[in-house]
């Protein structure tokens, strides 16, 4: 069978979506659990993993890196943020104002994702026609 490529930007994009949901799932966690005691904030660190995936090809142009990744290899992991550090008392770690910026932040990137893969299904499409 050949492979055309034609999906890899989307796939990444995709990827790069269920990571934002994913964040932003922990930030709402994070946010409702504010007030608990003891309670250490919870991240996720896509553009870690992505960076690290694209700089184990060096000298290649983004397509050649964008087609040689592999999908499996960009599943961002849940991680507990600074579970050592708290300027509280109850030690929980969580700042509201943080947490909010955060996730208007987030909710940003998603969106854009999901407007950047919609314009790639449009292209293909219209070259389809």
């Amino acid at each position: 069978m050949l492979s055309s490529g034609i999906y890899n930007y989307i796939d990444v994009m995709n990827k790069a979506a269920d990571a934002a949901w994913l964040q932003e799932t922990a930030i709402s966690h994070n946010i409702a659990n504010g007030d608990t005691p003891g309670y250490k904030r919870q991240d996720v660190d896509f553009e870690g993993v992505f960076q690290r995936e694209l700089g184990k090809m060096k000298y290649v142009s983004l397509d050649e890196k964008i087609s040689n990744i592999h999908m499996d290899h960009l599943e961002a992991p849940l991680y507990t943020d600074a579970e050592d550090f708290s300027y509280r008392l109850d030690k929980n770690n969580v700042d509201p104002e943080q947490e909010y910026a955060e996730l208007a932040s987030t909710r940003i990137k998603y969106n854009a994702l999901i407007d950047s893969m919609t314009t790639e299904f449009r292209k293909i499409k219209s070259v389809i026609k």
